[in-house]
């Protein structure tokens, strides 16, 4: 079969046909496990909304490109997260972002108490998202409990297993949106995100322990839920979860180490998908391409 490239606003490539290695990504309608493809019911109908969605966020869907391209997912997390971020705060500067936050208008965080719950049991950690009323979305608060909780396995070798879950009907519906442009400036905004990272404390806490160090993912598992739960050395996932990127529509890229993380386990190509398309995938598709590693009732 041969390769069709159609070049789309922003700079992105779509191959239609076989794997092409220097595509943002290859469309096709086989079944194929190569990571370079995404198999879809119509590739005319799939390449029509990716050409869409990239004229609607032209910056975004540049920046993401070049990100993904520019980051080696063997790498150290480090590298990769402080790129991701620079570009993220890059975006956060940008026309589309300010248009999202003009139609989105004036927002209040609820200010939920013990926003992240952990136990200790023997030598496992369990630590639980604990905004269940709205889906786990990932807010400020939230992220520093994380943090604090987090150091526990960090720095005590007696924790031998760490378990990353969440309560209510979802893991994380990814960050709380109605936090959104509240930070004084992009610059700030990157420091937060690149000295208070749980995705870099995670992807140390793997690196000891491996597969003992998961995520069980359930319900929304969006955005930055998803890239977290991506640094977990091993993730199982329920039946029925929606598994998705959806910073597009923002004008934004994924900003808690997505890039990075879940590149690591499905290549850049199909993590660009996830992004460009905003489209959620189901567990078993996500078990097939790796995104997960089992799954559960």
């Amino acid at each position: 079969m041969t390769t069709r490239v159609v070049e789309m606003a922003g700079g992105v490539v779509i191959g239609v046909g076989s794997p092409c290695e220097d595509a943002t990504l290859t469309l096709t309608e086989d079944d194929c496990d190569d990571r370079r493809t995404v198999t879809v019911p119509s590739a005319t109908e799939a390449l029509a909304e990716l050409t869409d969605r990239c004229e609607r966020w032209p910056q975004a869907a540049a920046v993401c490109d070049d990100v993904l391209r520019s980051i080696d997912p063997a790498g150290p997390a480090r590298a990769g997260v402080v790129t991701e971020s620079l570009a993220y705060s890059t975006l956060q500067s940008g026309p589309e972002f300010a248009r999202w936050l003009a139609v989105r208008g004036p927002a209040v965080v609820p200010g939920i108490p013990d926003p992240v719950q952990a136990d200790r049991d023997g030598d496992r950690l369990n630590v639980r998202f604990n905004r269940p009323a709205r889906h786990n979305a990932f807010s400020t608060d939230m992220r520093a409990a994380l943090l604090e909780v987090l150091q526990v396995a960090r720095l005590d070798a007696s924790v031998t297993e760490v378990v990353l879950a969440g309560n209510g009907a979802s893991f994380c519906s990814g960050g709380d949106l109605a936090e959104f442009g509240t930070f004084a400036d992009p610059a700030t905004a990157h420091l937060a995100r690149t000295r208070h990272s749980p995705a870099l404390v995670l992807d140390e806490i793997t690196a000891r322990l491996g597969p003992a160090c998961r995520a069980e993912v359930h319900g929304q598992v969006l955005g930055s839920g998803l890239e977290m739960a991506a640094f977990c050395g091993h993730v199982t996932c329920r039946s029925g979860a929606t598994l998705g990127l959806p910073e597009l529509a923002l004008g934004l890229i994924p900003g808690a180490g997505g890039t990075v993380s879940i590149t690591r386990r499905i290549g850049r190509w199909r993590t660009a998908y996830l992004v460009l398309s905003g489209r959620t995938i189901d567990p078993q598709t996500a078990l097939r391409w790796g995104l997960v590693d089992a799954l559960t009732e």
